[in-house]
């Protein structure tokens, strides 16, 4: 009867059968202790899952690089404090290895400037990175290591997120070590922010710290969803507002410079406008949505294909542009040399025109100016 009783028990509650009770030291207090369980499944609600699916991945990168010291050239300097030499500047931020060959993704702005980069695993290998590319326009770079047995992430699909689900922001916040934090989709298709070139910016509460730049954003599952960029902050610390490149940007960006060695995008000679009322009656247009062009440069893409001063863009290769910005990024993923369909409202008329876009000019570098301008992002 004893034997079938336990059968029973260890059947129907084995943890009546593993708590045991341990005598404290101190008041001998008996108490019970759950049972050690190292692979039991997560509680409702954790994402303990997909932190470990995705931070193996992650690394933290560490910048050095020497700056001018006012000593070599302003003689008062020299006078006062004697003379001084160049004393390196070090930098800290976060990556995401996105192959197993050793291709890193990161923001530029962590790696702009770098003499020496050097990379920390994880499983906390070391060992120096070098530059394969960067694209300012969206403070993107790629960095290549040499070791084998490389943990890589998985890429999501980030055209698929939707406002309220749920993120985890993966990095190296002011140097502390690898930290996870998580959070909502906040907006999707942030732009007008004055960060980069090309803004389509998931927004998002998960902490972002400095340090976080070039980390992972990713979604429950542990797939990369986007590059953690910039925080708003009047601090220097998270408020809760966020900003990654989605993955979809970034892969464009990886395959232009693994392949070709730079980003080659699209282009066609215009200058646009977001519609305004005083605009709309400058130029005699009807039209109530899309973005009006009041300038085409002579002998441009555009002014090949028939666009004019006053015409209004709606759609590009089938797609909807509501603002500059999406016009921007629609016709900069266009391949150079091949023709586009553009959707544009002529006073009454709706009129397709055949666009075959140039190549995209180099932007010109503006000299001191942040790379992130009032937005803590390093």
């Amino acid at each position: 009867m004893l034997l079938a009783a336990y059968f029973v028990v260890m059947t129907m509650k084995p943890e009546w059968l593993s708590r045991r009770t341990v005598t404290s030291g101190v008041a001998g207090v008996s108490l019970s202790e759950a049972p050690t369980a190292p692979n039991a499944p997560p509680p409702a609600g954790s994402f303990r899952a997909a932190a470990q699916r995705a931070s193996q991945a992650v690394v933290s990168i560490n910048t050095s690089k020497a700056a001018d010291r006012p000593s070599a050239s302003d003689p008062w300097f020299r006078f006062f404090f004697g003379d001084q030499g160049a004393v390196p500047q070090s930098g800290l931020g976060s990556g995401v290895i996105i192959s197993p060959d050793g291709f890193i993704l990161t923001n530029n702005h962590v790696v702009e400037g770098a003499t020496e980069i050097e990379v920390a695993l994880n499983d906390s290998r070391k060992t120096r990175a070098k530059i394969i590319g960067t694209d300012p326009e969206t403070d993107l770079a790629i960095l290549k290591i040499n070791l084998d047995r490389l943990p890589v992430i998985t890429l999501g699909n980030s055209d698929a997120l939707q406002v309220g689900d749920q993120v985890l922001a993966i990095g190296n916040p002011f140097g502390v070590g690898q930290t996870v934090t998580s959070g909502i989709v906040s907006a999707l298709g942030r732009n007008q922010l004055g960060i980069n070139t090309f803004e389509n910016f998931i927004q998002t509460d998960a902490a972002i710290n400095p340090g976080n730049s070039g980390g992972a954003l990713v979604d429950v599952n542990g797939n990369l969803m986007g590059i953690n960029t910039a925080i708003y902050s009047r601090s220097g610390g998270s408020m809760g507002i966020g900003f990654a490149i989605p993955v979809s940007t970034a892969k464009l960006v990886l395959e232009g410079i693994v392949k070709d060695g730079v980003v080659t995008r699209g282009w066609i000679g215009v200058e646009p406008a977001d519609l305004s009322p005083e605009l709309m009656e400058t130029f005699g247009v009807k039209a109530r949505k899309g973005v009006l062009i009041t300038g085409v440069l002579q002998n441009g893409p555009a002014a090949q294909a028939g666009i004019k001063p006053g015409d209004v863009v709606v759609q590009v290769g089938g797609k909807d542009v509501a603002n500059v910005s999406e016009l921007l990024t629609s016709v900069a993923s266009l391949k150079p040399g091949m023709a586009t369909q553009f959707k544009v409202q002529r006073r009454d008329d709706n009129v397709e025109v055949s666009v075959t876009p140039g190549k995209r000019p180099k932007p010109r570098q503006q000299a001191g100016q942040p790379p992130i301008p009032g937005l803590p992002a390093r």
